[in-house]
């Protein structure tokens, strides 16, 4: 009888806390609410990394030789595609040296020379004609190497997204207001939205649009009237994502 009245007893205290937990006052209580909204864009532009790089134990030589491919895969790139916007950067000259091999017990290592030079160079093209891009690079890969694609969104598409994205962040801070009233047992007209801060805690978009540094690359000797066949490219999406954070205050 005593272990049955103890249990009767807990069972009492718990729902007592229970219902003195569920009927806390929230008069005036501020609640922080993280939001998120995105939005998605098929990609309208792409930056192609293009590039040459020739070796020879002659410095100039080989330094002639990535001119005048550079000089053509450029004329090449602008004849096949206008309105790209091109970027050559990354010039490198550095020596090659021989394989270093064990030297006997008590020899004494000799200075090192080069035995060549490799040079090269990069071309970044930016451009949003992405149904002539496999005729672009393939006209372009019979000079130079493709070296990287990045897809992604023009500026002007990323401004005209920005309503899209404010509104569904907007409208998911909405969403978790409601459903945090409920949980309370308020009605949501209770809510009085204090401040409302967009990418208050800092950039919290997806998309990096920093560039990779440039690989180094083996030459490949291709000859002047070399031809690729067309490869096949896939642009893909972008998503543009945004987080605000509100400040709702109960009456």
């Amino acid at each position: 009888m005593t272990v049955m009245k103890s249990v009767l007893v807990a069972a009492a205290a718990t729902v007592a806390l229970s219902a003195q937990a569920q009927s806390l006052p929230t008069n005036g209580t501020l609640v922080v609410v993280p939001a998120f909204g995105e939005v998605k864009h098929v990609n309208d532009q792409v930056v192609a990394t293009l590039a040459v790089e020739e070796q020879d134990k002659d410095k100039a030589a080989a330094a002639s030789r990535v001119n005048q491919k550079m000089n053509k895969g450029i004329a090449i790139v602008k004849q096949a595609d206008p309105s790209a916007a091109l970027k050559s950067y990354g010039y490198y000259t550095y020596p090659v040296y021989p394989e270093e091999r064990p030297l006997p017990a008590g020899a004494v290592a000799k200075p090192r020379l080069p035995t060549a030079w490799r040079v090269g160079q990069y071309l970044e093209v930016t451009t949003a004609n992405l149904a002539s891009l496999p005729k672009t690079v393939s006209a372009a890969q019979g000079v130079l190497t493709l070296n990287g694609l990045n897809f992604g969104l023009k500026p002007e598409t990323i401004r005209l997204l920005d309503d899209q994205r404010i509104a569904a962040t907007y409208k998911n801070l909405n969403e978790r207001v409601a459903a945090i009233a409920k949980a309370m047992g308020r009605n949501v007209s209770d809510a009085v939205l204090d401040t409302v801060d967009f990418e208050g805690s800092g950039n919290y978009t997806t998309e990096n649009r920093a560039a990779a540094a440039p690989m180094m690359m083996r030459s490949a000797k291709m000859s002047e009237d070399s031809t690729v066949a067309e490869p096949s490219f896939e642009p893909g999406e972008t998503t543009l994502d945004m987080r605000v954070v509100g400040k709702v205050k109960f009456k």
